[in-house]
């Protein structure tokens, strides 16, 4: 690895970023970080607290300060929080911290990933699948927009083929960055 190369992962919820991020964190021996843990461990409160009592506008406020740290630090593999691409700031700060790559998912393996995760709170809705499926309407094109590289994490059995194939793929599109 090159000192200061960073790796962000981007994509939707249950896609793998955080498991697959820790792997290949590892493997490429950069430091891990995830926006959503390293916000929730400043504020002192867990995600669906945040979105209970500010919203999702202050979730999305706290996000965005947290990423502008978080993406001007060097040597990190940072996994993004699966909305974090909303905001066209968020989308700068990706963007400019290092290679990104998108780890896709189809909305049906997203809902067998998160269906019992309550820890979710854009999916504690009556229907759950059709919340996944218009996030990832709207969300995919941004997804596409700040992203080096695209893989498909349904294609993937588990965390490390999917880790193993974004290392093959890192080394043949960025050979000696990493």
């Amino acid at each position: 690895m090159n000192a200061g190369a960073n790796l962000v992962l981007v994509g939707p919820m249950g896609a793998g970023k955080t498991s697959v991020g820790k792997l290949l964190a590892e493997k490429l021996g950069l430091s891990f970080l995830d926006s959503d843990r390293e916000l929730e461990s400043r504020c002192g409160a867990d995600i669906p607290w945040i979105f209970d009592i500010e919203g999702e506008s202050g979730f999305r406020t706290r996000e965005t300060e947290i990423l502008s740290e978080l993406c001007s630090m060097s040597g990190i593999l940072l996994a993004t929080g699966g909305g974090a691409v909303i905001s066209e700031k968020n989308r700068e700060l990706i963007s400019g911290a290092g290679v990104v790559v998108y780890l896709s998912a189809t909305a049906d393996q997203i809902y067998q990933r998160v269906r019992h995760d309550s820890g979710r709170p854009l999916l504690q809705v009556h229907n759950p699948k059709a919340t996944i499926q218009d996030i990832l309407k709207k969300r995919e094109p941004l997804y596409r927009e700040v992203a080096d590289l695209v893989l498909s994490s349904s294609d993937r059995e588990s965390p490390n083929s999917m880790t193993a194939a974004v290392y093959a793929k890192l080394e043949e599109e960025f050979p000696n960055k990493f």
